[in-house]
């Protein structure tokens, strides 16, 4: 009676035992088909198997994390481009705004520079006024004259 172990289908370590009825050479064909399935390395393929699924599902996680991320920038971007409308729209509000009060200081000066006429012209009127009074007070000064020269030699004949 022998005991042998050999790797099993998972690569752990069986107890073999075999029956002493069974012939020698069935014993060595047996051992020889244990021996040739642990060299063609079926555990070691499993094993590897295994690695490349965590591999697979690592990225497979990895791409998820990826898509995640791309989600989250587009809706950043999208965010932003909203914002960014909106500042546009605000920029525009305060250029018409702008243009409004441009407008407005033109039609300021517009109505100054006519006042400025208007009050050119009124002091032209008076100074045309004063110049025609001027005339009249010295008309006036002068009959005043003339009548107190009148006067004169008659009052000195009165007296």
């Amino acid at each position: 009676m022998f005991d042998k172990f050999t790797k099993g289908e998972k690569g752990e370590m069986v107890e073999e035992r075999r029956e002493e009825n069974i012939n020698t050479e069935e014993s060595v064909e047996s051992t020889s088909t244990i021996e040739s399935v642990s060299e063609i390395g079926i555990g070691e393929l499993i094993g590897k198997r295994a690695k490349l699924e965590e591999a697979i599902d690592y990225v497979g996680l990895m791409i998820k994390n990826l898509k995640d991320k791309r989600t989250s920038l587009e809706k950043d971007i999208e965010e932003e481009s909203v914002d960014i409308k909106n500042l546009r729209e605000k920029l525009q509000k305060v250029s018409e705004y702008i243009d409004e009060e441009n407008r407005g200081i033109q039609e300021l000066a517009i109505k100054r520079k006519q006042v400025e006429n208007e009050a050119d012209e009124v002091g032209t009127i008076i100074n045309t006024l004063r110049d025609k009074l001027s005339g009249i007070d010295r008309v006036i000064d002068d009959e005043g004259n003339r009548v107190k020269k009148i006067k004169e030699p008659t009052e000195s004949l009165e007296d």
